[in-house]
């Protein structure tokens, strides 16, 4: 299996990534951090710690912990979908 990089981080799976909320919609949500436990078409559920909250993709940007250590951005919009799908889809980057 290819290792998860900055590069591919929107065609891989997320599901154990540690992550932040850097931005949401909802001020309630911003600084939310811990595991992905469960992903969904429209959400991630993090676990914290204290309790497992769902977050939705599309309002919110992400930063993931890729194992190596390096920090990631991530608009919630371009996660949008399933996740055995986000696979297939081509990204344009520029």
């Amino acid at each position: 299996m290819t290792p998860i990089t900055p590069r591919n981080i929107l065609r891989h799976e997320l599901i154990g990534l540690e992550v932040e909320v850097v931005d949401d919609s909802n001020p309630y949500n911003i600084g939310i951090s811990g595991r992905v436990v469960d992903e969904t078409r429209n959400t991630l559920l993090i676990d914290d710690g204290a309790k497992e909250r769902r977050i939705a993709k599309e309002y919110a940007t992400f930063r993931f912990r890729l194992p190596d250590g390096t920090l990631v951005e991530v608009e919630g919009a371009k996660l949008v979908g399933r996740p055995e799908d986000r696979v297939k889809r081509r990204i344009r980057r520029w």
